[in-house]
């Protein structure tokens, strides 16, 4: 691999080498690489989101809405569910995004215990155009990817993912 090609993982991996030639660093490749990519796309979703004054939490939930369907509504436990947060985490946010307008809480229409979070007006316009400008974003950061590699690096990405996923749901006992 000539220097050019070498990348910032390289150079750490390296450096461990150097310092612990016992270890064996092959997962440094990739879930290093992982990471710092994971890195640089928050800072580009940041920028994205933005752009229609989001934070990343604002999107994930507004984007779990939009993604329900109309009616665009979903109970507080199945936004925790579909953003990974606590029940603590999850009412803050709404109460955060309902006063900006951008969710409602009603009460279910046929059962009036049971809380329902509807995605607004704005809330819909606002999730739109960001997910428009990421998509954007992203889309030009994949064409340095020919489109077969693209599918292939999806498709090993899903099968690690599976299994971390997998691995998270039995660490965390039945019922969760």
């Amino acid at each position: 691999m000539d220097q050019q090609q070498r990348d910032e993982v390289d150079r750490i991996v390296a450096a461990w080498a150097r310092e612990r030639p016992d270890l064996d660093l092959e997962p440094l490749h990739v879930f290093s690489r992982v990471t710092r990519l994971a890195r640089h796309l928050e800072i580009a979703r940041r920028r994205a989101f933005s752009t229609q004054s989001l934070e990343a939490w604002e999107f994930d939930v507004l984007s779990a809405l939009r993604r329900s369907g109309e009616p665009y509504e979903l109970t507080p436990g199945t936004l925790m569910e579909e953003t990974l947060v606590s029940s603590g985490t999850m009412t803050n946010r709404i109460d955060r995004l309902v006063a900006k307008g951008l969710v409602a809480r009603d009460a279910d229409r046929t059962d009036r215990r049971v809380v329902r979070v509807r995605l607004t007006p704005p809330g819909k316009d606002a999730v739109d155009a960001a997910m428009t400008g990421l998509l954007e974003f992203e889309r030009d950061f994949l064409t340095l990817l020919a489109p077969p590699d693209q599918a292939l690096l999806a498709a090993h990405l899903r099968a690690l993912l599976i299994t971390f996923d997998a691995a998270a749901k039995k660490a965390a006992g039945p019922g969760a």
